[in-house]
C-alpha cells in the first residue's frame, strides 16, 4: 500500500470558487493527497440547482425539440463564474462544444456528464494539476459492471509525481461512448482511483462531518459514528442512512483501504472511518430506517411439507417484475415485504396469482409500514440486546409487525406502523445507542 490519498470532492465542496479554494488549502495541508476526484458544482445555496440537474433539463427539452437555451444558459453562467473567480481564464469554447453536442442528439450519459468533465478541467488548471480523462481509462462491460482493466490503465495513467485531477461519475462503455454510473457516482470513480493507486485511505470530502447513530431529523444531536465496518455500513446504507454511494465500498473493500468520510468545510473534524474490521468495543453503531413497505401474508395448514411453496411465491413476484426486501417465515405461513411503489398497480393481480397458484388458507396485504434496522458487529456475542431492543420499545407503546435477524447476525430488523416510526427510532436510540 502506497503512502498516497486519494480525495474524491463532492458536488457541495465544489460548487464555487469559494470552495474551490478550502479543496486548495485541504490538499496543500498533507502532500499525499495527490489524485483528485471532483463532481459537478453542486447547490451553492437552499434554492439553487445543481449543474447535473440542469443539464439533464437540457438533454430532456433537446429531445422534446424544445429551446433548451435559457436553462443551458444556467450552466454556462455557472462555470464563468468559476472559471472568472479563480482566474483560470474563458471556457466558452468547451460549453460551445456542450451545447453544439446537445443540438446534434448527444446521449444523455453524456450530457449528463459533461459537468464532472468541464469541473476537473477547470480545478486541474487551477492546482496546476494533470487533467485525466475518465472515458480514456474507466471501462464498463456489456453488461454495464466496471471492467477490472480499469485498476491497470487507471494506475498506469497515474503514475509518477505531482498532482492529478479526474472527474467523476463516468467512464466508457465497450463501444467508447461515455457511460454514467448511478447519481452520486462519483464515490465510486473516488474508489476505483484509491484501489487503482494502492491508496493509505480514500478521503470523501462532502458538507457533512460522517455518520450520525440516527437520523437527526427524528433524535436530538445523535453521537456520532467514529468507526464502522463496510458491512455495517451496507446494512445502514440500506436504510437511507448515508453520504456514500451504496456501489462505493466496493472496490476499496477488496484491497483493505479504509475510506473517511471528511467535512471540506470543518477539515479538522475527525469524521467516520469506514473499514474491514472495527476496533471500537461499541455494540451499536447506528439505527436506521425508513417508511414505505408492505406485507404480503400467506397462511396455509402444513404449509411446512408442500415442497417448493417459497420458491412460487417468490417466483409469481418475479413474474411481475417485483423485488421484495425480506421474506420471514413459520412452518405454516410466510411473509414477503416489498417496498410499496412494487405493489402500485400490481397489487389485485398478484394475489390472485397467488390465490390461485398457491391456494393458502388466508392471504392479506398489510400496507404503510416501516422497517427499522438496528446495526451492529458487537451483537452476535452480546447478550440481551435483543431484549433491551423489545423492552424499550414496548414501554414506548410501539407495536412490532415483524422482526428479522440478518444471517450476519449485525442488524435486527424490525417493521412498525409508519405514525410509530419516529417514536421507535427514539426509543431504541435512547436504550441502546445514547452515548
Amino acid at each position: 500500500m502506497s503512502e498516497a490519498i486519494a480525495c474524491k470532492f463532492g458536488g457541495s465542496s465544489v460548487a464555487d470558487a469559494a470552495q474551490i479554494g478550502k479543496l486548495a488549502a485541504i490538499l496543500e495541508a498533507d502532500a499525499r493527497r495527490r489524485f483528485v476526484v471532483v463532481s459537478a458544482p453542486g447547490k451553492r445555496m437552499k434554492q439553487d440547482e445543481k449543474v447535473t440537474d440542469l443539464l439533464l433539463k437540457c438533454h430532456s427539452m433537446a429531445s422534446m425539440h424544445l429551446d433548451f437555451r435559457p436553462t443551458f444558459e444556467q450552466v454556462r453562467e455557472r462555470f464563468c463564474s468559476i472559471s472568472t473567480d479563480l482566474g483560470t481564464g474563458c471556457i466558452e469554447a468547451d460549453l460551445d462544444a456542450v451545447e453544439h453536442g446537445l443540438r446534434e442528439g448527444e446521449s444523455v450519459d453524456w450530457v449528463a456528464s459533461r459537468g464532472e468533465h468541464l469541473h476537473a478541467r477547470l480545478i486541474a488548471s487551477h492546482l496546476g494539476a494533470r487533467y485525466v480523462e475518465a472515458a480514456d481509462l474507466i471501462h464498463f462491460d456489456p453488461d454495464g459492471r466496471l471492467d477490472p482493466r480499469s485498476y491497470t490503465l487507471l494506475g498506469e495513467a497515474l503514475s509518477g509525481g505531482g498532482l492529478f485531477v479526474i472527474p467523476g461519475f463516468y467512464g466508457a462503455g465497450p463501444d467508447g461512448r461515455v457511460r454514467t454510473f448511478s447519481r452520486g457516482g462519483s464515490d465510486v470513480t473516488g474508489a476505483i482511483v484509491a484501489r487503482a493507486v494502492n491508496a493509505e485511505v480514500y478521503e470523501n470530502w462532502t458538507d457533512v462531518s460522517g455518520l450520525l447513530k440516527a437520523d437527526p431529523r427524528i433524535v436530538p444531536d445523535p453521537a456520532p459514528i467514529r468507526e464502522v465496518t463496510y458491512r455495517e455500513l451496507r446494512e445502514l446504507s440500506y436504510m437511507g442512512a448515508t453520504v456514500l454511494h451504496d456501489e462505493a465500498v466496493f472496490p476499496v473493500r477488496e484491497t483493505g483501504i479504509p475510506i473517511q468520510i471528511r467535512n471540506t468545510n470543518e477539515p479538522s473534524d475527525e469524521g467516520t472511518r469506514i473499514v474491514a474490521t472495527r476496533k471500537d468495543s461499541e455494540t451499536i453503531v447506528g439505527i436506521a430506517g425508513r417508511p414505505g413497505f408492505s406485507i404480503i401474508t400467506l397462511e396455509k395448514a402444513m404449509m411446512n411439507q408442500e415442497h417448493g411453496f417459497g420458491r412460487r411465491v417468490l417466483e409469481i413476484l418475479e413474474g411481475h417484475g417485483m423485488s421484495y426486501e425480506h421474506a420471514p417465515s413459520s412452518i405454516d405461513s410466510m411473509s414477503v415485504v416489498l417496498a410499496d411503489e412494487e405493489l402500485e398497480g400490481r397489487e389485485d393481480e398478484v394475489l390472485s396469482d397467488l390465490r390461485g397458484t398457491l391456494q393458502p388458507d388466508r392471504l392479506e396485504v398489510t400496507r404503510y409500514l416501516a422497517l427499522i434496522a438496528t446495526v451492529g458487529q458487537g451483537m452476535d456475542h452480546r447478550v440481551g440486546v435483543s431484549g433491551a431492543l423489545f423492552a424499550a420499545l414496548g414501554a414506548a407503546r410501539v407495536n412490532v409487525r415483524l422482526i428479522n435477524q440478518c444471517a450476519s447476525e449485525i442488524s435486527i430488523i424490525v417493521g412498525v406502523a409508519s405514525e410509530d416510526y419516529p417514536r421507535a427510532i427514539r426509543a431504541i436510540y435512547d436504550a441502546l445507542a445514547d452515548g
